[in-house]
């Protein structure tokens, strides 16, 4: 997320110490008494994954006696394989029709929580001076999506269907990654997600064609959930129920007042006025509710679709998948 917005405040003095309060809580500092879980984050920058990383700066981890670790990915087979070998304990925000090949196929995870219901913070764009206007006029183009198996490709693969022509769909990464390939002219249509592009759209620079909460039976679908690696969930129950924890505590902070805001902006190095639209106008706090479950049967629909899986899964396997939701 290179680009900025101009003409945005500083955040003032004061505003600075009650953020560096909140980074050196007496919790904090007992890392050696903390249990430590690593977390791979796909498409750092985002609200939507960014509590293991706030939260720890807040103290709430701490407090919750966890410290994360966190290992970055484009999304997609990248975070699913970090999952399945145990190199991390956790990944957030996993696509999930990936959640459920990778169950079907004997992989050693499990679904533990909601990430995002109703995802309306990912969007694609064209630079400002493309002749494509909407998707029904980008046929023979290129559009992007992040990675193979996340929920970006399963909804680009729904919007070119949806759009009725024939536009070749390709994995471009990041959405920092993207933007370069799209305005290098290395592809015609480009992906993000919010708070990326914020500035980028009122600078018009770029201009939107298409959006997730286009798809219909996506508005109201658990798009990704947060999943665990089953040697974990089984070894450390309690520290995997301490993480949740800390993690719905996190969450709660982060609508509770401005202080979370201004954290995610000092951290990720953002315009505090980008994040702040990003929480107020993508993601309500019930779209990141980690209990809320919906859509499954849309999400089992497109598994089979794009031959994700083979059969439906039945419901003693759903019933195994989602043995340790949240509850």
């Amino acid at each position: 997320m290179a680009t900025r917005s101009t003409g945005v405040l500083a955040i003032g003095v004061t505003c600075g110490l009650a953020v560096a309060a909140l980074w050196q809580t007496p919790a904090a500092a007992q890392n050696k008494d903390l249990d430590v879980v690593k977390v791979a984050v796909p498409q750092r920058g985002s609200w939507e994954t960014s509590p293991a990383d706030i939260g720890q700066k807040a103290g709430i981890f701490a407090k919750h006696g966890i410290k994360t670790e966190v290992l970055y990915t484009s999304g997609g087979g990248e975070t699913m394989q970090a999952l399945i070998s145990g190199s991390v304990d956790i990944a957030v925000a996993t696509g999930t029709t990936a959640i459920m090949a990778a169950f079907a196929k004997n992989a050693p995870i499990r679904p533990i929580a909601s990430s995002i219901t109703g995802a309306k913070d990912i969007y694609w764009y064209v630079p400002a001076n493309s002749p494509i206007k909407s998707l029904k006029e980008a046929a023979g183009k290129t559009i992007g999506f992040s990675a193979l198996g996340s929920s970006s490709n399963l909804a680009t693969l729904t919007l070119v269907k949806q759009s009725g022509v024939d536009i070749k769909a390709v994995p471009t990464g990041t959405s920092q990654a993207t933007y370069a390939q799209v305005m290098s002219g290395q592809i015609d249509i480009g992906w993000g997600a919010v708070p990326f592009g914020i500035d980028l759209i009122e600078q018009k620079k770029i201009r939107i064609v298409g959006r997730y909460s286009d798809i219909p039976e996506y508005r109201n679908m658990t798009a990704r959930l947060d999943a665990a690696n089953l040697q974990f969930i089984t070894n450390r129950p309690d520290v995997l129920k301490r993480f949740l924890a800390a993690y719905g505590e996190t969450l709660d902070w982060m609508y509770k007042g401005d202080d979370a805001v201004k954290v995610f902006a000092k951290f990720y190095d953002l315009p505090l006025k980008e994040v702040t639209i990003a929480r107020d106008q993508f993601y309500s706090r019930r779209s990141l509710d980690l209990k809320r479950l919906s859509g499954l049967d849309q999400a089992m629909q497109d598994a089979l679709a794009l031959k994700f899986i083979t059969k439906p899964l039945t419901k003693a396997q759903l019933d195994d998948m989602f043995k340790y939701f949240i509850k």
